[in-house]
């Protein structure tokens, strides 16, 4: 399948001008003025820019926290991000305490086997449990042949996925054999967990108390 489209506005880092994009098995592989090509499908984008689409890197779809699970499903959600001009996103795999990081990666391709994404996706894995030291050699594994790249770390949410800095040290140490991007959630879980038992005692529940809970320090 082959896609022309004609007289757009191209912006770039160096240049701004009216051109042709010419598309083959969605891979673009001609950019210029007055293409001479023959394509399958030609679009009009006279007067209109013509731009890559969107990356989002932070996505929570389907995802169980607190009693609860966000509303999207992996068709709804990409649906919607596509209406927004994202045509990628990454999402966060969360593994659940007690469980394998491969169980995990297996849990949320089952989710985008049962309500089909409409854009391409991937995962960011994040960790929450290595007390059995197999995990490290999947923290490995994942990398090298399940193109998760990235792992993900909270130092909050006390109970739920906050981690302790073993943890924390082990899982940069194999980013640093394996390439893989570390990401924490900075925050001190500890110090939130006591201000927020307090604001509960004193009957400070409004959603504002959220941020007043984790205060600058």
């Amino acid at each position: 399948m082959s896609v022309l489209i004609k007289g757009g506005r191209i912006v770039t880092a160096a240049d701004d001008y009216s051109g042709d994009i010419f598309v083959e098995d969605e891979t673009v592989t001609l950019i210029g003025r007055s293409l001479d090509v023959q394509a399958d499908k030609v679009i009009d984008a006279s007067g209109k820019y013509v731009i890559p689409g969107c990356i989002d890197p932070h996505t929570h779809i389907e995802f169980p926290f607190g009693g609860t699970t966000t509303i999207d499903t992996w068709t709804s959600g990409t649906a919607a991000a596509a209406f927004g001009g994202t045509t990628s996103l990454v999402d966060f795999c969360v593994q659940t305490p007690g469980d394998s990081l491969a169980a995990a990666l297996a849990d949320w391709h089952r989710k985008i086997e049962n309500n089909k994404p409409v854009i391409d996706v991937g995962f960011h894995m994040a960790i929450t449990d290595l007390s059995d030291p197999s995990q490290m050699d999947e923290l490995r594994r994942i990398v090298e042949e399940e193109g998760v790249t990235s792992y993900k770390l909270f130092m909050a949410y006390k109970g739920a996925v906050m981690v302790d800095d073993e943890t924390l040290f082990k899982v940069m140490q194999q980013a640093h054999e394996t390439g893989a991007l570390v990401m924490v959630h900075a925050e001190n879980g500890d110090a939130i967990d006591v201000l927020v038992k307090q604001a509960i005692a004193e009957g400070k529940t409004e959603p504002k108390w959220h941020a007043a809970t984790r205060p600058p320090v």
